[in-house]
């Protein structure tokens, strides 16, 4: 019987058991992000002026909010605002994903991604990984990189771009395919959503998806 892993409860010595994944060098960390985080994307004054809005308004507030409050009046707000929704892209919202890696099924629902389609998602290309709390009881990151390893598999492709979210911090991520059933992922230093500074670079960010790898 062929063996089935759920997005939202496997472990990360689950994923190693199934490929050879390994967190990349210190080395090859910003290099890795350069490209993504240094591209030319100017805020307009609309953006900036939306941007701290947010920030004010939402401020004390944000890490009482439950994880749907969270979703609705600040991340939603924001990816929105971005507009992943063109001729030949959507943004996705608890959507099934499922493939098989090194023969084992891994499936569930992201709570983000990316990806072609127009009734369902076929081909993904960026993800986003949504908790609440400071302290989440299921481990964000493992969730990001079995749906990034998915995706690979499924685009047949050697790099995968993803982020998460504790609370008011994001992290982004990129898992790349370096050999047979082998992967290294890289994670970005974190950004602090409250802060104008870092939400504008967030934003910034995403636009890089929509702009360049979509």
């Amino acid at each position: 019987m062929q063996k089935s892993y759920n997005f939202s409860s496997i472990k990360y010595s689950e994923l190693e058991e199934i490929v050879d994944i390994r967190l990349g060098s210190d080395e090859a960390h910003d290099y890795k992000f350069d490209e993504w985080f240094q591209f030319e994307y100017d805020l307009s004054d609309f953006e900036q002026e939306f941007i701290a809005k947010l920030v004010k308004k939402h401020k004390r507030r944000l890490n009482f909010y439950q994880e749907e409050t969270l979703k609705v009046k600040f991340i939603g707000a924001i990816l929105n605002q971005v507009d992943f929704l063109t001729e030949n892209y959507a943004d996705w919202y608890d959507a099934s994903l499922s493939g098989i890696v090194n023969g084992v099924e891994l499936k569930g629902y992201p709570d983000f991604m990316v990806a072609t389609g127009i009734r369902e998602p076929k081909k993904p290309y960026f993800f986003i990984q949504e908790f609440k709390s400071s302290k989440p009881d299921k481990d964000p990151e493992v969730q990001l990189l079995a749906e990034l390893l998915v995706s690979i598999e499924k685009n047949k492709s050697k790099i995968m771009r993803g982020a998460y979210i504790i609370g008011q911090i994001w992290k982004f991520v990129v898992l790349e395919k370096i050999g047979e059933n082998a992967f290294e992922y890289f994670v970005s230093d974190a950004f602090d959503s409250l802060k104008t500074h870092d939400l504008e670079l967030i934003y910034k960010n995403l636009q890089t998806i929509k702009s360049k790898y979509t």
